[in-house]
């Protein structure tokens, strides 16, 4: 890893100040970008994901994702993490503060918007940002892209009973516009480009070798990608953040053990699946961070732009950058734990 990338949780937390700062400052500006999108889906945030993913998709070889059939596990620990274990601890460690601990400084219908935001959160497993966890770790990229494709694909038909149930309500009004734009920006347009390029630079004559020095010439740029990603998420919220401190510490508290808590399962799991780093990482990556974008349009179409559900579900964005930082740091240094 070069400097920068060694001092990446600096930058990132530069670029949170960064963001505040300038969403106070010239809250007009944030505004009008906040106001391009279509189908509650930002294009703004939704380019900048691009430009961050783009050059792992230029990593993937179709040819060797065929044969990961033969390797299900990594892939059954993402569907049973994702799917039987996160969105029901969510929803008890929601209840847990917001009924129990925080009974007595939080009112009873506020606390429940709360827990309806970490419910939908807790159904929506990551989509586009996991291409970056799973680069920063050396992840398998063909493993990585099976592993969120099917989850795509499950989160189509799954996320409205579970949040439905959940949540408590006969019908969970899902944003479909909004699920399937982002499944494209974020996971089939890159990947188009990504396998385009991958064989334009292929039949080159210099094979490997161009895309080796294509992926090293796009390299900086998915970092600037994130980074500027995070100024503007910071800057839409930044009066927000300002003007409600205390109910977004409360929100973050049981965030921070839900994120840690099933991190440290998907982990223990992979360890005693016995299996190898470069897809164990990822598949930990996916389920300890969150489709964030969903969560929050569907949190303000049930429950209103300026409801405590919507806040939860920004908190959840204001949470993840900074945690799965750190867990990335710690996959890292805890490679030698896994089996070649």
């Amino acid at each position: 890893m070069g400097v920068f990338e060694r001092y990446l949780s600096l930058w990132v937390a530069a670029c949170i100040v960064g963001g505040v700062v300038l969403g106070n400052a010239s809250p007009e500006i944030f505004a009008t970008i906040a106001q391009i999108e279509i189908a509650h889906v930002n294009l703004v945030v939704a380019v900048l994901i691009w430009v961050m993913i783009y050059p792992m998709m230029v990593q993937i070889d179709f040819s060797a994702v065929k044969d990961i059939g033969k390797r299900p596990r990594g892939l059954i620990l993402t569907l049973v993490v994702n799917w039987l274990i996160k969105p029901f601890t969510m929803a008890a460690l929601g209840w847990l503060f917001f009924r129990v601990f925080f009974a007595g400084i939080v009112d009873p219908d506020t606390a429940g918007e709360y827990i309806a935001g970490m419910i939908l959160l807790g159904v929506a497993p990551c989509t586009a940002m996991v291409f970056v966890w799973s680069q920063l770790t050396k992840g398998d990229p063909n493993y990585t892209l099976v592993q969120v494709s099917v989850n795509d694909i499950i989160m189509i038909f799954a996320f409205a009973p579970i949040a439905a149930f959940l949540l408590g309500v006969n019908d969970v009004q899902v944003p479909w516009q909004t699920l399937l734009l982002s499944v494209v920006l974020y996971v089939v347009l890159p990947l188009a480009a990504g396998i385009v390029s991958r064989r334009a630079l292929a039949r080159s004559t210099a094979g490997k070798d161009a895309i080796a020095r294509f992926l090293a010439r796009l390299k900086p740029w998915s970092v600037i990608g994130l980074l500027t990603t995070v100024v503007l998420l910071f800057g839409f919220q930044a009066q927000t953040i300002l003007a409600k401190p205390m109910a977004i510490g409360l929100i973050a508290i049981p965030l921070l053990i839900q994120s840690i808590g099933i991190f440290a399962i998907a982990y223990a799991g992979a360890i005693a699946l016995r299996l190898p780093h470069n897809i164990a990482a990822p598949a930990c990556m996916i389920g300890t961070s969150n489709f964030f974008e969903l969560a929050v349009a569907v949190a303000i179409s049930l429950f209103g732009l300026n409801s405590g559900a919507a806040l939860a579900t920004v908190v959840g964005v204001l949470v993840e950058v900074p945690v799965m930082l750190s867990l990335v740091w710690f996959a890292n240094r805890t490679r030698h734990w896994f089996t070649a």
